[in-house]
């Protein structure tokens, strides 16, 4: 028996704002996602399910061919790397900035900038393409914190409307990338099953252009 194509979802906002789009394109879950435990559910289309990930775990499963395709933040594929994926799509849902953060007057006579991140991978590469010295501290929440503590001077971190940073007395300093969420296929999946990955990856592009009309 042919085992299913498995899409990898990525839980939270992205999975709320990813289900519709989903839908338009013919695929739902038979269940309801948010009263359940499970993690893998059976779908509307013969031969496909889905399984809910942290957004850090979606491109792994899918790189390694546990997953056959996934919805992730681009922020998971500049931080952990799209090694072994296709990117054919943009989504264009969840849409915020990756920006550093800080205090207006952050830049202080320090010699070396002490910059808090989950994202440290990304903001290395951002800091050493301008040229400053930066001591990378890893955290996974409540990154406005640091610089109020003095456990950091700046901050990378994922900005929607600015209400937090302004909240703590801190502004968006720098831009670093625009982040959406992206389908990604696994490449061997997309040798062995081009047709079926093929036709979702259209029913998908013609949802998301068909939501860009309706907002004009």
């Amino acid at each position: 028996m042919k085992r299913p194509l498995t899409i990898a979802l990525t839980k939270g906002r992205i999975l709320k704002e990813t289900l519709p789009l989903l839908n338009e394109a013919g695929i739902a879950p038979l269940e309801d996602i948010a009263a359940s435990r499970k993690l893998l559910f059976d779908t509307t289309l013969d031969g496909v399910q889905l399984v809910i990930l942290r957004g850090s775990d979606v491109p792994t499963y899918v790189r390694h061919g546990a997953a056959d395709m996934g919805i992730v933040g681009k922020d998971m594929l500049l931080e952990f790397g799209a090694e072994g994926l296709y990117e054919p799509l943009d989504l264009k849902i969840a849409q915020c900035k990756l920006m550093t953060a800080g205090f207006l007057d952050s830049h202080s006579d320090r010699p070396r900038l002490r910059v808090a991140s989950k994202f440290v991978n990304i903001a290395r590469r951002h800091y050493a393409a301008k040229g400053v010295q930066a001591d990378m501290i890893k955290l996974y929440g409540a990154m406005e914190l640091a610089p109020l503590m003095d456990l950091a001077d700046e901050i990378v971190d994922i900005v929607d409307t600015g209400n937090t940073l302004r909240a703590n007395g801190m502004a968006p300093l720098e831009h670093i990338a625009d982040i959406s969420s992206r389908l990604v296929v696994n490449k061997a999946s997309m040798r062995t099953r081009h047709d079926l990955i093929s036709a979702l990856v259209q029913k998908l592009s013609v949802a998301v252009d068909r939501r860009g009309e309706e907002r004009g």
